[in-house]
């Protein structure tokens, strides 16, 4: 009986074993599937560039996300522009010198956020700026595969607003063939991770109420 029980004990070991075994390669084949869905997903182009909004929002973490927003701004292609995350002592003076292409007439319609240290903290600032000034539409300036998880943020933020994706394309980043470049590879999987986190996050609030 004794020796029954012992066989008995590594059999459920292994049953134990093998079921956490089975739970982990589901659990990493769905989150592989996430990440080519959200590969899939990375905008490639500019969503409705014709279309005018209120407001053009440009997130920082680039100067080419700077540029297309002045740009934007210059073509009178909304009222206004927002640059959310802005390192604190930086004023619009001292922006519009650093670019120097930016039309003067820009001076009056462009406002800083200092807060934001995050893509939450953009969308938090944002959705402030969109109050105070009343305004119910804006296109989002951010580099192409950090869109998804800025959509997501601002859509959590002003459910109320319309938001036009504007993605700028980094020339380091290789989207299309993102497997054949360890750095892009590499940003591509810690962007989903944190567009994971966030859409987890979110879920688990709503459950929450």
């Amino acid at each position: 009986m004794a020796r029954l029980t012992a066989v008995q004990r590594r059999r459920r070991r292994g049953l134990r074993r093998l079921t956490a075994l089975s739970v982990i390669l589901v659990a990493w084949l769905v989150w592989l599937a996430g990440l080519f869905a959200f590969v899939h997903a990375i905008p490639l182009s500019v969503d409705r560039p014709a279309v005018r909004t209120d407001a053009i929002v440009v997130l920082t973490g680039g100067s080419l996300r700077l540029d297309t927003g002045l740009s934007l701004l210059a073509q009178r292609r909304a009222e206004r522009l927002f640059v959310s995350g802005v390192h604190r002592g930086v004023d619009v003076a001292e922006l519009l010198r650093a670019y120097q292409k930016a039309p003067q007439r820009t001076r009056c319609c462009l406002d800083l956020g200092h807060d934001a240290i995050n893509t939450v903290g953009n969308a938090a600032e944002t959705a402030e700026w969109m109050k105070r000034h009343g305004y119910d539409s804006l296109r989002l300036v951010t580099a192409s595969y950090h869109m998804l998880r800025s959509l997501l943020e601002f859509g959590h933020a002003m459910p109320e607003v319309e938001v036009v994706a504007h993605p700028v394309f980094p020339e380091h980043v290789q989207i299309e063939k993102w497997w054949r470049w360890p750095g892009t590879t590499a940003l591509i999987v810690m962007e989903y991770n944190k567009y994971l986190v966030a859409w987890i996050r979110q879920a688990w609030n709503s459950v929450l109420g």
